[in-house]
């Protein structure tokens, strides 16, 4: 190890730092070279200062350029958190081979609904689903979760408003979410809602104006000069009115011209709606009986609708299998089917979509 200092044991000699490595220097070359050394030294002290600001300077910047990536993600509800998955494992509880359990808000997270909300078949399935969580399942949702109910929802909205189609049930979904909201929001110290209040209150203006734009949709009589539905025989008509399995439906078609006006009050059409949506039990209880002696099925219709819900119908639903745990939709390869064609898959509704997950 050398000396810092002289050397006793040596005739005025000494070890002095210098660039190349420690020398060895008499009494006279280190006065020769003191000039030097101090402004080797101070050039030295220069650059390590220097240095050391350039490095303040870069972690500060990479503070608040993280920072400011932070608040870009926490403010903008655009930015995706979810995954776009085909189908997922719902796992019920913790075991050697997997940790942990499937939530509601992770299978709303890995599923692909962005995609399912552009196919016509899945459109109605994924606006119920919004609608039941909506009514009682968002405060169970994460933040991440419900940050990305939001996402989808906007979605849904701007392309209804695109398509011009779906507007009453988009409505009825955002009033039914906005009313849900107004009670939340009351509740935000109680651990409800995840985030900031002003979050929460700026996306319930974000449902009023969407409500508004909803509201002010004109929707343009298409030009065309082919046939039409009146154009169609009688028969015809009444056929494709028989397809309609919402009574709203038939009144807002009956209000076109006076021709199908008179069609939407066949007896016969309210008749099959009322036995395809409810049963005879629910039938009987609410018997309406005009002057005449005959059966009002049209007030029976939405009598009935008010005191007992609708059966739902779909085009395509999630799919659970009962030998794998798999949830998937019904176009997806599902990962046991090679092996085992015969595994035991159920359709689950919207509801029971959401029951599968409260265990």
């Amino acid at each position: 190890m050398p000396f810092l200092g002289q050397d006793w044991r040596s005739p005025g000699q000494s070890w002095v730092k210098t660039e190349e490595g420690w020398k060895k220097t008499t009494a006279d070359e280190k006065n020769n070279n003191n000039n030097v050394s101090v402004e080797s030294f101070c050039k030295a002290e220069k650059e390590e200062c220097f240095n050391k600001e350039n490095l303040l300077l870069s972690l500060s910047f990479d503070m608040s350029a993280k920072k400011r990536k932070k608040d870009q993600m926490n403010n903008n509800t655009k930015v995706p958190y979810f995954h776009r998955e085909n189908w997922i494992y719902v796992h019920k509880g913790s075991t050697k081979e997997r940790h942990g359990y499937c939530t509601l808000g992770e299978a709303f997270n890995r599923l692909d609904f962005c995609n399912a909300i552009k196919d016509t078949r899945r459109f109605n399935y994924v606006v119920r689903l919004l609608e039941l969580i909506a009514k009682s399942q968002l405060p169970s949702l994460s933040g991440v979760a419900q940050k990305n109910y939001m996402n989808i929802l906007e979605r849904v909205v701007q392309k209804v408003l695109d398509d011009q189609q779906n507007v009453r049930p988009i409505k009825e979904l955002l009033q039914t979410l906005y009313v849900s909201l107004c009670g939340l929001v009351q509740d935000m110290g109680k651990s409800v809602l995840v985030g900031n209040i002003n979050t929460w209150l700026h996306r319930m203006e974000n449902i009023l104006q969407w409500q508004q734009q909803l509201d002010n949709i004109q929707i343009n009589r298409p030009t065309s000069t082919g046939m039409t539905l009146t154009d169609l025989p009688v028969s015809l008509q009444l056929n494709i009115m028989q397809r309609l399995t919402d009574g709203r439906d038939l009144v807002s078609l009956g209000q076109v011209c006076p021709e199908l006006g008179g069609l939407t009050e066949d007896r016969l059409l309210w008749k099959r709606l009322c036995q395809y949506h409810f049963t005879d039990r629910q039938i009987r209880k609410r018997l309406m009986v005009s002057d005449k002696g005959q059966l009002e099925w049209k007030k029976m219709y939405f009598k009935l609708s008010r005191c007992y819900p609708h059966r739902e119908q779909y085009s395509d639903t999630l799919h659970f299998c009962t030998h794998c745990h798999i949830l998937f939709w019904k176009d997806t390869n599902h990962p046991c089917t090679a092996n085992n064609p015969d595994s035991c898959t159920m359709s689950l509704y919207p509801q029971d979509f959401i029951n599968l997950f409260n265990f």
